[in-house]
C-alpha cells in the first residue's frame, strides 16, 4: 500500500532534522515506487546502501531510475496523462536539486495513493 505524505510537512521535517528526514524520505519514496510498480528488486534499503557505498553517485542514477519506475507505475494504474520525467530528475540531481525531485515524485505517489484508496 502506497502511503500519502504531505509534501510541505516532509520539507519542514527535513529542515528541522538537519537533513535526517531526507534519508527516511529517500528510502520511503523508493519503497513506495517499488510497490506501485510491483518491482521487488527496487528497494529503499538497497538504494540507500548503494548511495553510501558510491559516495552519492548512485543517487544520481537513482533519480533517473525512479523516474522510469514512476512512469511505468502510472501506466500500470491507468494514468495515461503521466509523462516520463526521468531526464528531468537526472538533470535536477546533477545540479544538486534532488529535493525538488522528491517533491515531484511524492506528488505522483500521492496521486497513485488516492487512486488506490478510491
Amino acid at each position: 500500500m502506497i502511503k500519502e505524505r504531505n509534501i510541505v510537512v516532509c520539507i519542514l521535517l527535513s529542515l528541522l532534522t538537519c537533513g535526517l528526514y531526507v534519508i527516511y524520505w529517500y528510502i520511503a519514496l523508493t519503497d513506495d515506487a517499488s510497490r506501485a510498480n510491483d518491482d521487488p528488486e527496487f528497494t529503499g534499503a538497497k538504494a540507500f546502501l548503494f548511495t553510501l557505498i558510491t559516495c552519492g553517485i548512485y543517487a544520481i542514477y537513482w533519480n533517473y531510475k525512479i523516474g522510469k519506475e514512476m512512469y511505468e507505475a502510472n501506466q500500470k494504474h491507468g494514468i495515461t496523462s503521466a509523462s516520463d520525467n526521468s531526464i528531468l530528475y537526472l538533470i535536477l540531481s546533477i545540479f544538486g536539486l534532488s529535493v525538488i525531485n522528491y517533491c515531484l515524485i511524492q506528488n505522483e505517489l500521492n496521486t497513485l495513493a488516492r487512486k488506490q484508496n478510491a
